[in-house]
């Protein structure tokens, strides 16, 4: 892991590679199922993470996606699973989690997020502008986490 100028990038990092490491043995039933009482799965929050990041940054600056607007649309806050993934759907996703870490490092370099306009998240947290942004995420990934780990738990298939 190279040093990069945001810390909360690596901050990202690790918190993904730990999510990839606590699901590794999990099997594509175990990703998709819904346990009684929870709303979604392990899969859907994976993908949440990648979809909640393009939102934060780059819809509120007024930039393009990296990901699709049915992949967007899929995983954005207040959607809920509509279908099984396959397992190969399940490894793109595995893999978007750590490169869309790597493209918003790139994208910041380049100064793409200029036009960031202010919000306040559902979690009275206000975002002024890109910095912000990334300081949120590292609490709305390890709030995830915590829902990824609550339904590994409560994976009694």
């Amino acid at each position: 892991m190279s040093e990069s100028r945001y810390p909360q990038l690596e901050t990202l990092k690790k918190i993904r590679l730990f999510v990839l490491n606590t699901i590794k043995d999990l099997t594509v039933a175990e990703l998709n199922r819904i346990p009684n009482g929870y709303s979604n799965n392990i899969i859907w929050n994976i993908a949440h993470l990648v979809a909640a990041q393009e939102g934060v940054c780059y819809k509120r600056s007024g930039q393009s996606t990296n990901i699709s607007t049915e992949f967007f649309n899929a995983y954005k806050p207040g959607s809920k699973p509509e279908r099984n993934l396959t397992e190969k759907e399940i490894e793109e996703v595995k893999q978007l989690l750590l490169t869309s870490v790597d493209q918003l490092e790139n994208d910041l370099n380049q100064d793409k997020f200029v036009n960031y306009q202010g919000w306040t998240t559902r979690y009275d947290v206000q975002m002024n502008n890109i910095e912000d942004a990334l300081n949120f995420l590292p609490f709305h990934e390890g709030m995830h986490l915590g829902y990824i780990m609550a339904l590994k738990r409560n994976r009694d298939i």
